[in-house]
Order: C-alpha cells, then structure tokens, then sequence
C-alpha cells in the first residue's frame, strides 16, 4: 500500500467492501461518470446497479479492484485485468482499466499514487508488460500516463461515441520488469516525446531491493549459514524496523518467521502484525505456512505476497491450490545447500535440485521465485550470481537473488548478470544493512 507522507492518501488493493466503502465507492464512481471519464456509462446508473457491479466485480479471479483514498474515504478506483488462464500467448501482459478519481479529489496526487499501486502489484505478479486505453478527451489521465512512461502506440478514429459525437482513442503500453519505455512501434510519430529511461542498459535492468527482517522470539535477528543457534539481534521492535526501511526509501519488505519455519506454523503473530500496522509498502512474509488457513490469515490480515518453502517440495497440490484461490500473490521460496533442496527451515536437504523444484513451481502458477543459497547467507560473501543465473533462464517467471550480499560490490555484479540472466528481478539483503557495510540509499542507487 502507498501512502503519502501526512497518511491522508493512501492507495490499497480492494479485497472485502465495508457498507461505507460501497457508498463512497459509488458515489466517486458516479461523480467519475458525470464527469466524462473511468467508465464506459454515459450517465451514471441507478445507485443500486453500481452496488450490484462493485460486489460482483470482487468474485471475478482474473480482476483486482485497487482504491485510492482520501481520509480514509474512497474517492478512486481502478482495476487490474489479467488475461484468461487458457490465453498462454499473452500470459506476460495485463491490462489496466476504469481507472478514475473523483473531479472533487484531483489535484493531491491521488491518481500518480493510485497508477504506482497498480503496477506495483502487476509487476510483482510477475506481469511484463502493462496496456491501456483512453479516450482522446480525457487530457488530464493521457498526461499522468505519459508522464508515468507509457508509450502511446495506436490511434483508434472511431474508439467511442458520447453526446452524439464520435470520439477517437489512444492505446498506451509500457514495459514493466525494467520499467524501460517500449520501443514505438511507428517512429515517424514524434508528436509527443516520450522521457528517457533513467538509467542506461548497459550494465542490466533495475532490480527490487527487499530489505530482510527475520523474525525470531519476537526480535529482528540475522542468522549465519540458516543455523538458528547464530543468531544476532539487531531490534527488538520490528515495526520501528519496517518503519526505518520505509523511510530509507525500500518499496518492499521481505519478512520471514524463523521460529515458524522450524515449527511448521506461525510463532512470531504479535511481531509480524506490528509490521503490517507500520508497513505503507507491500510486505512478503515466509515461515511457517503450510496450510491455506494460515495462507488466507496473513493474505487477509495485510500480507501482498506469501512465500511458501518446505510445502512446495512435500505437497505441491497445497501451492497448486494457494495460487488458484490467491493468483499472483504466492512466491516459491527455494533454499538450497550446494544445489540441493533444504527444508524444515533449512535442517533437512532433500535430493531435489533448485531447477527442478523452480520448474514445477512455475507450472503449479507462482509468481515468482526467491532463490537462497544457504551456505552463503548471512556470511557476506557474495551472492551464488552462478546458480541464481541458471535458475532464472530456466524459468519465464521473476527471480528474486537472496543469501550472501555484503557489499555495494556484490549488488553491482549481480545487477550486471541481468544482461544474460534477465529473469532476475530483485535481491534480498539482510545483514549487511543492518550492520552498515551497505547504506541504504547506496543500494537502492547501484540496482536502480
């Protein structure tokens, strides 16, 4: 979730609807509709057709409703399309549609902060490309998807007919794993420049920085080689820690219950709800979840994304079954010991490889990957740049590189093996945040 720095906007992922959630969602949506734009109604309909069509449009899997807020009350909204199971052709791409805010709430940055949200989430769904389409008329949202690096692709002359007129149409897409622009399809027409990319590729794409809090007896804690008697405290208050890595300026977290992972269930609830209160960003959480009643707890309590390790070996049909019912919002967590597949939070290593496990995750529907190589974490020797590589061109669906980083060094060489392993889309880092061998912002700038 995005929020602004006073708390009064926020942006969020829509999944239950309170009675005064619909209310005002409807009311924003008739205002939206009055005005001209968000939807394809020339006039509004009767108030209870648009309850009827927001409650039903929350049953439909292959769309997510997100809501921009003011004071905690909905004055946007927008919806994230993904395309049918069986359309594996175009299974990279998502479309964004009926997005609006409200005429009484433009002019805060609600729609900036609202059009962020969704690709966030299209993004971490592991979604490549992201299209759209609008009407000519609405100048102001044509602005705000330029300005947020879509490319303007195709003109349809007779895209809708409103007031007795017909209107013509824009078709927007950008490209969503590197965030680069989209080369024009038609280079001749130049009569809007689109910005530049903020980096050059030569060195690869940008990577996600996730930073790592690891949970153990309810404290922040780094373990060495994933041996829970090695442990070192470094907060005893988790949500100041989520806190002090928002304000750094991560866009994620990435959270692990260690004495969960052990125990096969949740231990440390109190410490992983105080992140979630504190989190204005998508949080991952591991440990522990081996059933689709704690899957659906934490997805429910606030978590984006849930990572599931020892079950993805022992009993594929549990994560086959998590990612129908929460598509997009189930990570595979692979740990490995010299190749070799750990479970039981690490104790036990299975004779499975990395590869192997990957591929069969990624047919069960993840959607996406974290790979760890025990023996390199928290040692801060490096990522396994090799192994992560392999695993990444194996696979068409995002990598996230986890176990080893100790300096800006590292990041860098990982960020560079992007040119031939594209496929890796971020990288967790724990101890060596914590202990100051790499600053934050020195991070976020060497993968952005």
């Amino acid at each position: 979730m995005n929020s602004s720095s006073t708390a009064r906007m926020t942006t969020e992922r829509l999944q239950a609807l309170s009675e005064d959630d619909l209310q005002s969602l409807c009311e924003a949506t008739h205002a939206a509709i009055l005005d001209g734009g968000g939807f394809g109604w020339l006039s509004p309909p009767p108030h209870d057709v648009l309850e009827r069509y927001f409650r039903g449009l929350l049953l439909v899997p292959e769309r997510q409703l997100f809501v921009a807020r003011h004071n905690s009350v909905i004055v946007g909204a927008a919806q994230l399309v993904r395309p049918p199971r069986n359309n594996e052709a175009q299974a990279m791409s998502a479309a964004l549609m009926h997005f609006y805010i409200a005429p009484y709430a433009r002019g805060l940055g609600l729609g900036r902060l609202l059009l962020t949200e969704v690709e966030q989430c299209a993004r971490a769904m592991g979604y490549q490309i992201l299209n759209l389409d609008v009407r000519a008329t609405q100048k102001d949202a044509i602005a705000l998807f330029r300005s947020h690096g879509f490319h303007h692709w195709g003109t349809h002359p007779s895209y809708a007919r409103t007031h007795g007129q017909t209107v013509s149409g824009f078709f927007f897409t950008k490209r969503l794993q590197d965030d680069e622009r989209i080369v024009p399809a038609h280079p001749q027409d130049t009569s809007t420049p689109i910005p530049a990319a903020g980096h050059a590729d030569v060195t690869g794409h940008s990577l996600t920085l996730y930073p790592a809090i690891d949970l153990k007896d309810g404290s922040c804690v780094r373990l060495r080689r994933g041996e829970m008697d090695h442990a070192t405290v470094y907060s005893d208050d988790p949500g100041a820690q989520a806190r002090a890595w928002i304000h750094a300026g991560c866009r994620w977290l990435h959270v692990v219950d260690l004495n969960g992972a052990f125990a096969g269930r949740s231990a440390n609830t109190e410490a992983i709800e105080a992140i979630i209160a504190n989190a204005t960003v998508p949080v991952q959480l591991g440990g522990g979840l081996r059933d689709l009643d704690s899957i659906g707890h934490w997805l429910a309590a606030g978590i984006t994304r849930v990572i599931l390790g020892s079950v993805a070996v022992k009993n594929p049909d549990l994560v086959r079954e998590a990612c129908r019912l929460y598509p997009g919002r189930i990570v595979a967590g692979i740990d490995a010991r010299g190749g070799q597949v750990a479970t039981e939070g690490w104790a036990e290593t299975s004779e499975m490889k990395a590869v192997e496990l990957g591929l069969r995750m990624r047919d069960v529907g993840v959607a996406s990957v974290i790979f760890t190589e025990i023996s390199r974490d928290g040692m801060l020797t490096g990522i396994d740049i090799a192994q992560t590589a392999e695993l990444a061109n194996a696979l068409d669906i995002p990598v996230i590189a986890s176990g080893g980083v100790g300096s800006l060094e590292h990041l860098e060489a990982l960020r560079a093996a992007t040119t031939r392993a594209p496929g890796i889309e971020g990288v967790i880092v724990g101890r060596a945040l914590y202990d100051g061998r790499i600053n934050p912002a020195d991070a976020l700038r060497v993968l952005s």
